[in-house]
């Protein structure tokens, strides 16, 4: 069996993949609780998961290649799914009606005034 036992930079890799994760984990964890999610927090918590990710794929010296390919790799199917809120205003309406959000969300992303129209 010691021919399968992890080398330490192996180990590593899994300690590093571990740290990029743990945003899916709080993101089910906090979509999972009764009474808190809404719709209006879909879009911020991709946008979130997407900036996490962004900052794990660009960290040459904090993580190794194979777990920034990964994150290269989560952050493409991520974009997959959020380009299907594209096709529903449900989003955008639910965001604008937040007492917490309305526009200044769109504002704080820097959407182009012509997709905040739109929303």
């Amino acid at each position: 069996l010691r021919q399968y036992e992890l080398t330490v930079k192996e180990w590593e890799i899994v300690r590093q993949l571990r740290e990029v994760l743990k945003i899916f984990k709080d993101a089910t964890l906090f979509f999972s609780r009764s009474g808190t999610p809404s719709l209006a927090t879909v879009i911020p918590a991709i946008d979130h998961i997407d900036q996490v990710l962004t900052t794990a794929s660009l960290s040459h010296h904090q993580y190794d290649l194979a777990v920034r390919m990964a994150c290269k790799l989560a952050k493409v199917l991520l974009n997959k799914y959020y380009s299907l809120t594209d096709s529903s205003n449900t989003y955008r309406i639910a965001i604008i009606l937040h007492p917490r959000h309305k526009l200044s969300y769109f504002k704080k992303l820097r959407w182009t005034d012509a997709w905040q129209r739109t929303a």
